[in-house]
Protein backbone atom coordinates (compact mmCIF):
# COMPACT_ATOMS: atom_id res chain seq x y z
CA UNK A 1 0.00 0.00 0.00
CA UNK A 2 1.45 2.94 -1.14
CA UNK A 3 -0.99 5.69 -1.06
CA UNK A 4 -0.06 8.89 -0.15
CA UNK A 5 -2.43 11.61 1.35
CA UNK A 6 -3.99 14.37 -1.05
CA UNK A 7 -3.14 17.87 1.31
CA UNK A 8 -6.16 19.58 -0.95
CA UNK A 9 -8.33 17.01 0.48
CA UNK A 10 -10.67 19.65 2.97
CA UNK A 11 -11.20 18.70 6.42
CA UNK A 12 -14.05 16.57 5.93
CA UNK A 13 -12.71 14.26 3.32
CA UNK A 14 -9.89 13.60 5.21
CA UNK A 15 -11.93 13.12 8.28
CA UNK A 16 -13.82 10.51 6.21
CA UNK A 17 -10.53 8.97 5.09
CA UNK A 18 -9.35 8.63 8.16
CA UNK A 19 -12.08 7.01 9.76
CA UNK A 20 -12.14 4.49 6.59
CA UNK A 21 -8.38 3.93 7.67
CA UNK A 22 -9.66 3.17 11.33
CA UNK A 23 -12.10 0.86 10.18
CA UNK A 24 -9.49 -1.29 8.25
CA UNK A 25 -7.01 -1.36 11.21
CA UNK A 26 -9.48 -2.50 13.47
CA UNK A 27 -10.44 -5.06 10.96
CA UNK A 28 -6.90 -6.37 10.93
CA UNK A 29 -4.74 -6.66 8.17
CA UNK A 30 -0.81 -8.01 7.76
CA UNK A 31 1.80 -6.09 9.25
CA UNK A 32 3.26 -4.58 6.58
CA UNK A 33 -0.64 -3.37 5.40
CA UNK A 34 -0.95 -2.55 8.88
CA UNK A 35 1.85 -0.33 9.14
CA UNK A 36 1.37 1.52 5.91
CA UNK A 37 -2.66 2.29 6.94
CA UNK A 38 -0.74 3.54 10.50
CA UNK A 39 1.16 5.99 8.19
CA UNK A 40 -1.79 7.32 6.20
CA UNK A 41 -4.06 7.65 9.35
CA UNK A 42 -0.91 10.06 10.90
CA UNK A 43 -0.85 12.28 7.90
CA UNK A 44 -4.05 12.23 8.03
CA UNK A 45 -4.69 13.15 11.19
CA UNK A 46 -2.01 15.90 10.74
CA UNK A 47 -3.94 17.08 8.09
CA UNK A 48 -7.27 17.39 9.76
CA UNK A 49 -4.95 19.28 12.45
CA UNK A 50 -3.99 21.26 10.18
CA UNK A 51 -7.36 22.27 8.74
CA UNK A 52 -8.36 23.39 11.90
CA UNK A 53 -5.50 25.11 13.28
CA UNK A 54 -6.28 27.24 9.71
CA UNK A 55 -9.87 27.87 10.61
CA UNK A 56 -9.59 28.86 14.97
CA UNK A 57 -6.66 31.09 12.48
CA UNK A 58 -9.17 32.82 10.84
CA UNK A 59 -11.85 32.86 13.61
CA UNK A 60 -9.50 35.05 15.83
CA UNK A 61 -8.30 37.22 13.07
CA UNK A 62 -12.02 38.58 12.75
CA UNK A 63 -12.56 38.61 16.27
CA UNK A 64 -9.62 40.92 16.76
CA UNK A 65 -10.52 42.76 13.56
CA UNK A 66 -13.93 43.57 15.02
CA UNK A 67 -12.35 44.27 18.54
CA UNK A 68 -10.46 47.34 16.71
CA UNK A 69 -12.94 48.67 15.12
CA UNK A 70 -14.65 49.20 18.44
Amino acid sequence: MTDKVDDTLTYEQARQQLVEVVAQLEAGAPLEESLALWEKGEALAALCRARLDGAQERIEARIAERGESD
